[in-house]
């Protein structure tokens, strides 16, 4: 059985709907796929109609978190939650604050492009999301498409990096929060490329060993950003914490090259997701 509980459609930062994302998932020989997008559940209703026989589905997210060290800036930290209830009140208020700050951080980095020089505009950029959840990599993809950045990649290794004069921060969710919210609505949550160091400043095995205090029931140690040392310790320290492992591509589709499957789950670690989730469930024949 081959499972990717990591991917993102067009709802969101991917570049293929829903139906084509689980297409895709099928053509690539997967079994179980998650679809995760940034901040919200919007895609999980098209998904279920679009899923294609054998295909079995796990409707999830990633929400945008942070880490609040004692004495430093916070550190930027992403949270996959599985299998929770989309209509819980104080986790469905807590997206749409976020989805609002996506859009009204977006608005500023794209005015500060603008002027800066760049041939960039914000009305645009809102009408080719098609109504998802706009963030940087739309931002990405319209400098590409002006001639400004050479690929999505490099726009944000350059203009949309942290260290850029045009870069906004967003004031994303406390991590402890999002577990206790995920947990409240039912979910599963388990912390996304832990140690992806390639992406700037990470938390250390103190502040995970406090997620798991707070809630947190899983890590995602198989990753595309992850060297084979930082999987084997990550691996460890789930082991350690009675931890549930998780393995993904974080597929993009076109904004990012690493292919669907690319890394994986094993299935009694999906076993004990799907025996934990209960505020949804996952759609399969």
């Amino acid at each position: 059985m081959r499972i990717d509980l990591h991917t993102h459609s067009s709802v969101s930062d991917g570049t293929e709907t829903p139906a084509e994302l689980l297409a895709t998932a099928r053509a690539a020989g997967l079994d179980v796929i998650a679809l995760t997008d940034h901040d919200t559940t919007a895609g999980w209703s098209v998904a279920e109609a679009a899923r294609p026989p054998g295909l079995t589905v796990v409707p999830g997210m990633e929400l945008s978190c942070r880490w609040l060290p004692d004495d430093r800036p916070p550190i930027s930290v992403h949270l996959l939650g599985y299998l929770f209830d989309p209509i819980h009140p104080g986790f469905a208020a807590e997206r749409a604050r976020l989805r609002d700050e996506r859009l009204g951080r977006g608005e500023r980095i794209v005015t500060a492009l603008a002027a800066a020089g760049y041939p960039v505009a914000w009305e645009q950029i809102v009408e080719r999301s098609e109504g998802g959840v706009v963030g940087r990599p739309h931002i990405a993809r319209a400098l590409v498409e002006a001639g400004a950045a050479d690929s999505v990649d490099h726009a944000f290794a350059t203009l949309l990096h942290p260290r850029s004069p045009h870069y906004v921060s967003k004031a994303d969710t406390d991590v402890r929060e999002g577990i206790a919210l995920v947990r409240a609505a039912g979910g599963v949550p388990v912390f996304a490329h832990g140690l992806a160091t390639k992406r700037g400043r990470i938390v250390g095995d103190d502040a995970i060993a406090a997620m798991a205090q707070a809630g947190l029931l899983g890590l995602e140690v198989d990753h595309p950003d992850h060297s084979a040392d930082e999987r084997a310790h990550l691996r460890g320290l789930a082991g350690e914490l009675g931890l549930i492992v998780t393995g993904s591509s974080d597929y993009h589709g076109m904004n990012k090259t690493t292919p669907i499957a690319a890394c994986t789950t094993a299935p009694d670690q999906l076993e004990a997701i799907l025996a934990t989730g209960t505020g949804s469930a996952p759609f399969r024949d």
